[in-house]
């Protein structure tokens, strides 16, 4: 397999990525050109231009000056960070020709080099005697935001790479001191140069402690404990992503709405109240869209508005309950239901018995349903996650991957959501039917708290996200 044809430093500001690039400046058939895609220099301040492109030549065309670095040496690289030229950012990531060296250091420690830089204007330090030793005022919510685009950069990175089978160079801060290291790097890179030293033209410029550093050090605990690091509260969502289920997406002649349905939800309730707003039969309506005929409408529509509803998560496993296990008309889940009876052991009758069920029996059966939806959703199950109780957050999200949501509207809340989404488009809201009740048993004759913490359980995600509180609360 050929190696590498080139490289990038993939760092952030006070990271040591000048200490690195100077380093491997020294080997032998080693170029690099500093920031040559920062949006507002072209590899340093003080630089005019590189291999003839100024500032406006490289943005018009910065995969030219990508040319010109790659052929200017036998290993030749620059330096990137997150808030360069996308272009280059997620070219290089996906470049296999490209090796990638991940520089990192404590953020904690280049926030507060940054804020010195900021604040002395030094931002190199290559004799001591010139250092300018400052304090600076720690900002807590300054930090977290810098932390934040950092991680999220992160993770970019991680994700392309693994996406494409590529690995990286990853580095510390305190690597950058030690010969070996960087030798090894020379080596990941292709190169048969040898350092026998190290740099020395570059000075560390603030080596005191932090707490000599920061004039409110009393500060920077309280804030760094309200920093989730290892993303603790993150909400674990095993379930697969959804497809944006296009087929599904509902449309009414001459009215500019497009609803997208949540399977299990109140779609019974919007079909016919659109139905009415066009002034046809619901078999008029357009449905089984592809994309390109969705686009298509989307564009002779105009102005238009494409929706969602969402329904308390407890009342939407209960109409899936009913809608899907309980019925034995075409459509309802028989072979499912069968395992939930024999493996999960859900004291559901057999077919053509299900009329029979008592309330206490269909309490417990739907209270082994929630438990069921839970280990289901946690990919604990061998059964598929259907998109009649995938999460709804889940859903949505799959929507977005063809075009993101107008409006979102909540099924407690819905004549009041349907009429000011009419107004915005100065059309006349219908009203809204109530729906058909639940049978064999409507959710009112079976609730209890157990059964809402049980679905809480099992729809964590969606309870947290779009802020549901108990049902009885409704």
């Amino acid at each position: 397999m050929p190696g590498p044809s080139y490289f990038v430093i993939l760092a952030e500001m006070r990271t040591g990525s000048n200490l690195l690039e100077a380093n491997l400046a020294a080997l032998d058939g080693v170029r690099c050109y500093g920031e040559a895609f920062n949006p507002y220099f072209v590899q340093g301040p003080k630089v005019d231009a590189l291999f003839g492109f100024d500032l406006a030549k490289r943005d018009k065309d910065p995969f030219a000056l990508l040319l010109e670095i790659k052929s200017s040496a036998p290993m030749a690289g620059f330096r990137l960070f997150h808030d360069h030229d996308a272009r280059i950012i997620d070219h290089v990531l996906r470049d296999p020709e490209c090796a990638k060296i991940v520089l990192k250091r404590n953020p904690l420690e280049s926030y507060v080099s940054w804020k010195i830089a900021q604040k002395t204007g030094q931002w190199k330090l290559t004799n001591a005697k010139h250092q300018k030793a400052v304090q600076i005022a720690f900002d807590g919510t300054e930090f977290a935001g810098m932390l934040g685009a950092l991680q999220e950069h992160q993770v970019r990175i991680l994700k392309t790479l693994q996406h494409t089978g590529q690995t990286a160079f990853y580095l510390d801060y305190k690597d950058l001191l030690d010969v070996d290291t960087i030798n090894g790097l020379a080596a990941y890179l292709g190169v048969e140069a040898r350092l026998a030293s190290l740099a020395k033209t570059l000075k560390k410029q603030n080596p005191e402690p932090l707490r000599a550093k920061i004039s409110n050090y009393e500060a920077v605990a309280p804030a760094l404990a309200e920093i989730d690091f290892f993303d603790i509260a993150h909400t674990p969502d095993f379930a697969p992503r959804r497809a944006p289920a296009v087929p599904t997406y509902m449309a009414a002649p001459k009215i500019p709405l497009l609803f997208s349905p949540v399977a299990g939800g109140p779609t019974d309730r919007i079909a016919p109240w659109m139905a009415a707003m066009a002034g046809v039969s619901e078999a008029e309506m357009h449905k089984g869209f592809k994309q390109k005929e969705l686009r298509a409408w989307i564009k002779s529509t105009g102005k238009h508005r494409r929706f969602t509803v969402v329904r308390h998560p407890l009342v939407r496993a209960h109409a899936v309950f009913c809608d899907k296990f309980l019925s034995e008309e075409p459509g309802a889940f028989h072979t499912i239901r069968e395992t939930l009876r024999k493996v999960y052991k859900l004291p559901i009758p057999p077919e053509g018995q299900l009329g029979d069920m008592r309330l206490d029996q269909y309490r417990a059966a739907f209270e082994g349903f929630l438990t069921f939806l839970r280990r289901n959703l946690n990919g604990q199950t061998a059964i598929r996650v259907d998109a009649h109780w995938a999460s709804q957050s889940n859903v949505i999200q799959g929507f977005s991957q063809f075009a993101p949501m107008d409006v979102v509207l909540r099924e407690d809340t819905l004549k009041a959501g349907l009429e000011r989404m009419c107004d915005d488009l100065e059309i006349k809201a219908q009203p809204v039917s109530a729906g058909a009740l639940d049978v064999p048993f409507a959710l009112k004759d079976i609730y209890d708290q157990s059964l809402e913490d049980a679905a809480r359980a099992a729809y964590t995600k969606d309870y947290q996200l779009f802020g549901f509180d108990d049902w009885s609360a409704t």
